[in-house]
Formats: structure tokens, C-alpha cells, sequence
């Protein structure tokens, strides 16, 4: 997958084209995201026996509540992105607007800043739902062996 890096600092310096290749990368991210999110859903389903089981169901629990707080604020975060992709289109048209980029480019600063806070959320979440089934796995691993 091919990604647009850029720095939020930067923003005021981007024209309407980069912007664009901004949000469409943000949107791309976010809905990749979403699709991750399905399949950490069910890896939690395929493992649930093994997790309400084992000594760690509060901490399971406790990701598990993180991760429909994480689907809930997808949701308005991809709206509101692709809302941001459409509206790019009063940048582009022949009627100029006074400081018309410069409130795009805000509230493109905004929209990126929380994208990146969902992500560095979904990234910490993945990793301790990760971590508990290779607890999981490696408990049955050593389970068969013994038997």
C-alpha cells in the first residue's frame, strides 16, 4: 500500500492537490482500519473459550470494550473524512472565497490530528490483543505437549 507521508506542521504549505492526496490516503488507512478491526473481532470470537478460561478475562473484557469504543469512533471519523474529500471540490471552483484554503486547510489539520490519534489507539489496542493470544496459544501449545 502505497502512503502519502506527510507532517501536520507542514500543512499550511500544501496545495489543494496535496490535500486531496491527504485525505485520500487518511481515508484509505481508515478503511483498511475498519477491515482490521472485522478480523480482530474474530480472532476474539475464535479464541473466546480459551480466553474466558484462562485467568485473563478482565483484561480480555477490558480490550474487548476498548474495541467497540474504537468501531464507534471509526464510524464519524470516516465520515467526517470523506465529508472533507467532498468539500475539497469549494476549493477547486471558480468562485474565490477570502480565506477559504486557509479554513480548509484548519480543519484538514484537525481531521489528520485525529486520525492519528485513532490510529496510535488501534495500533495499542492490536498489539495487546496480539499479546494475550500468543499467551493463549502457547498455554494450549503446552497443553497438547503434556498430554
Amino acid at each position: 500500500m502505497n502512503t502519502v507521508h506527510t507532517h501536520l506542521k507542514f500543512i499550511k504549505f500544501h496545495s489543494p492537490e496535496d490535500l486531496h492526496k491527504d485525505t485520500l490516503a487518511c481515508l484509505s488507512q481508515l478503511l483498511f482500519k475498519r477491515d482490521e478491526l472485522d478480523f480482530l473481532n474474530e480472532l476474539i470470537k475464535e479464541y473466546t473459550l480459551d480466553l474466558i478460561s484462562e485467568k485473563t478475562f478482565e483484561e480480555v473484557k477490558a480490550i474487548a470494550t476498548e474495541l467497540v469504543l474504537l468501531e464507534k469512533e471509526l464510524k464519524p471519523l470516516l465520515f467526517k473524512v470523506e465529508n472533507h474529500k467532498n468539500n475539497l471540490q469549494t476549493l477547486l471552483d471558480a468562485v474565490i472565497m477570502p480565506n477559504e484554503l486557509q479554513d480548509y486547510k484548519d480543519v484538514h489539520y484537525k481531521i489528520m490530528f485525529e486520525t492519528i490519534a485513532f490510529n496510535t489507539e488501534f495500533k495499542t489496542l492490536k498489539k495487546q490483543i496480539y499479546a494475550i493470544i500468543k499467551k493463549v496459544m502457547k498455554a494450549n501449545k503446552s497443553k497438547r505437549l503434556l498430554n
